[in-house]
């Protein structure tokens, strides 16, 4: 185990707007497109859910997170880059755990672990996928067997 990798960051209650639409006429590219614009355009996070809406026609709920002042961008670009015809937002308090970043090594390298703190206590440890990934495919090795070395010297 060893050093930190970026800042560790204190993230407790935060106020944040999530913003919602339903859609049951867009294609599955465009929403990875506009995933990748609200994204861009900072969002915190985006995602989607299957839903039925009117006459049980199939849908997506689009979903997103944002600051306040962000509201004014995120409309813009859901009604620019979507077919909905209205937008649902509301404040919300989020929620975080304290993020610190580790690494440890493996026997192919070392492996960044993003841990989830609360209170002093570590409730969650997850390799980061990307490093497990690349090491995977540079030694020619299953991917699980990266993941279990890991796991192996947290």
């Amino acid at each position: 185990m060893a050093a930190k990798h970026p800042p560790d960051n204190e993230h407790v209650d935060n106020e944040m707007i999530k913003m919602e639409v339903n859609l049951d006429d867009i294609s599955g590219e465009w929403l990875g497109y506009v995933m990748d614009r609200l994204f861009d355009a900072g969002a915190n996070d985006v995602f989607y859910s299957p839903i039925y809406m009117k006459k049980n026609r199939p849908g997506i709920l689009l979903q997103l997170l944002c600051s306040s002042k962000s509201i004014e961008k995120m409309k813009g670009i859901l009604l620019h880059e979507t077919t909905t015809l209205g937008i649902r937002y509301y404040p919300i308090t989020v929620h975080r755990m304290e993020r610190k970043f580790i690494l440890v090594e493996t026997e192919w390298g070392p492996v960044t672990v993003k841990q989830g703190i609360s209170k002093g206590e570590v409730f969650q440890s997850s390799p980061e996928y990307e490093d497990c990934r690349k090491i995977a495919e540079e030694n020619n090795i299953p991917l699980k067997q990266v993941y279990a070395a890991v796991w192996k010297n947290l």
